[in-house]
Parts: structure tokens; C-alpha cells; sequence
């Protein structure tokens, strides 16, 4: 009786295993722990660089930001004060306003709230002092700006209504190349079926005199093979005929051949008679035969 044994699973990964035969040793508990926390903090230090980078990413819009807003204010306090004119902007006008301010403050909301995070990692040599003007720069930001000149909005709805009346020319011109395109277009179709209907009626007759031709052909053909049939029927007629010649030739032969016997026994016959006395029956026998000779001859004639 043969006995055999199952071969170990050889390790294909990482765990330890029997450097004699390759079976895999189980993992301790404190060793599954230990993998599960380097992995862990692999993710962890994947997600702080996301973070970093989102962060830098951020200080660097909101210095942006911070610079723009220096500049417009230096640029409204350089300008000299406008008069304020009675005449109130439109409704589409104060609402355009109110949503820049409040998207502008949405989009530094978020990056006020944590400056310091981010003034710390990507600029830790910038000092305090700095970050409390920037802070107090932008509050100043959020007051609101000025309110519109009646003349600026009567500039922008001369500019509204040409752009309209260009819209409006554009549209008609545009309304009147799809006329006249569509136009050339149905007369192109109409054009088409006409040469198409023109093309089948030259079809149709060319089809018709072919079947006239085909019909004609027919009938020829027809007379042709009932004049070979008749030309067939005469030949066995005449070769019928021929036949009955050569017969009637051959009879004629036998007749003539018949005759010439006859003549030389009559020959004969008148020899003996003139060298001698004949006997009365040999005299018979030549008149019987004469008489059949005679009567065999009418027979075939």
C-alpha cells in the first residue's frame, strides 16, 4: 500500500516561511498589527502632501487676492471724488453688484478662516504684524463700492441696444440665406425628380422596344424552325423517292436481264431449229417461257 502526502502551499508573498521546505508560517497577532499601521501611515502621509499642496495652493490665491485688493484701493483713493447724481442704478444693476461682493466674500470666507495653517507651512519667516494687516485689509474689502453715474448707464444701454440691432440684422440675414437656401434647395429637388421622372419614361420605352424586338425575334424564329421542319419533311420525301428509283432501276435491270436470257434462248432455240428438227417439247417449253417472260414483264410495268 502506497502512501502519499499533500506538498506544503510554497508562500508567494511577503510572510515569512520555511526556508527548508517554503511553507508559509502564520503571521502573529502583533505583526498583523504592525503591516496594518505602516499602512496606515503611508495613507496618512498621502493625504497630509494632498493637504499641503491644497493649502499652498490657497495662501497663494489669497495673496493674490490680497494684492489686487491694494492695488484697486490705491486706485480709488488716487481718483478724484465723483458728484453723486440723483438718478438710482436698475435693479439688474444693484443685483450684478450684490452677487460679485458676496462671491467675493464666499471665496475669502473659507481662506480667512485658516490663515494661519497655511501662513505656517508654506511661509513660516512671514511675522504676526503682517497677517493682522492682511486680516484687517480685508475687512476693508467688503465695503461696498460705488454706486453707477446716470451717464455710464445710459452708455451701457446705448451699448445694450446696438448690440441688439446687430443681433436683430444678423438674425434677418441669417433668416433670409435659410430662404433662399431652402429655396435652392426644393428647386434642386424639384429639378432632380424632373431628370429622374425623364430618366424612367426613357427607360420604360427603351424597355418596351426591347420587348417589341424580343417579340419579333420570337416569331422569326418560330417561321425558321417551321421552315426546317418542312425542309426535313422533303428530305425524307426525297430520299424515299430515291429509294423507290433505285428499286425501279434495279426491277428494270432484272427485267432487261430477264429479256436478254429470253433472247438467247430464243436465239438458241432458232439455231436448232434451222440446223435441225426440235422436239415438240423443247418447243413448249420455249413458248411457256416466253408467255411467262411477257406476263412478268407487264406485271412490272
Amino acid at each position: 500500500m502506497v502512501m502519499t502526502m499533500a506538498a506544503p502551499p510554497i508562500a508567494s508573498d511577503d510572510s515569512p516561511c520555511c526556508p527548508g521546505c517554503g511553507y508559509a508560517l502564520p503571521l502573529d497577532h502583533t505583526q498583523v498589527q504592525l503591516l496594518e499601521a505602516q499602512a496606515r501611515i503611508v495613507d496618512l502621509e498621502n493625504q497630509v502632501r494632498l493637504l499641503n499642496e491644497k493649502a499652498s495652493a490657497a495662501v497663494d490665491r489669497w495673496a493674490d487676492y490680497e494684492d489686487e485688493l491694494t492695488s484697486l484701493r490705491a486706485q480709488l483713493a488716487s481718483s478724484p471724488t465723483q458728484k453723486q447724481l440723483p438718478a438710482t442704478p436698475t435693479n439688474a444693476r444693484m443685483s450684478f453688484l450684490q452677487s460679485g461682493t458676496s462671491r467675493l466674500s464666499a471665496l475669502l470666507s473659507p481662506r480667512k478662516s485658516h490663515p494661519d495653517l497655511g501662513s505656517i507651512e508654506t511661509n513660516p519667516s512671514r511675522p504676526p504684524n503682517q497677517q493682522r494687516s492682511a486680516s484687517s485689509g480685508s475687512h476693508h474689502q467688503l465695503q461696498p463700492p460705488p454706486s453707477p453715474s446716470a451717464e455710464d448707464l445710459l452708455e451701457a444701454l446705448s451699448r445694450e441696444q446696438n448690440l441688439r440691432k446687430e443681433a436683430e440684422t444678423k438674425v434677418a440675414v441669417t433668416s433670409q440665406e435659410v430662404e433662399e437656401l431652402s429655396a435652392a434647395l426644393f428647386e434642386q429637388a424639384n429639378e432632380m425628380v424632373a431628370e429622374e421622372r425623364r430618366a424612367r419614361a426613357k427607360l420604360e420605352q427603351r424597355v418596351d422596344e426591347l420587348e417589341r424586338r424580343d417579340m419579333e425575334k420570337r416569331r422569326r424564329l418560330d417561321k425558321l424552325e417551321g421552315a426546317m421542319n418542312r425542309i426535313e419533311r422533303v428530305r425524307l420525301l426525297l430520299a424515299e423517292a430515291e429509294q423507290d428509283v433505285e428499286s425501279s432501276k434495279q426491277t428494270v435491270k432484272e427485267i432487261e436481264d430477264l429479256e436478254r436470257q429470253q433472247e438467247e434462248e430464243n436465239r438458241k432455240i432458232a439455231q436448232r431449229r434451222t440446223a435441225g428438227s426440235v422436239p415438240e417439247s423443247v418447243k413448249e417449253n420455249g413458248d411457256a417461257d416466253s408467255t411467262h417472260t411477257h406476263t412478268k414483264h407487264n406485271d412490272d410495268a
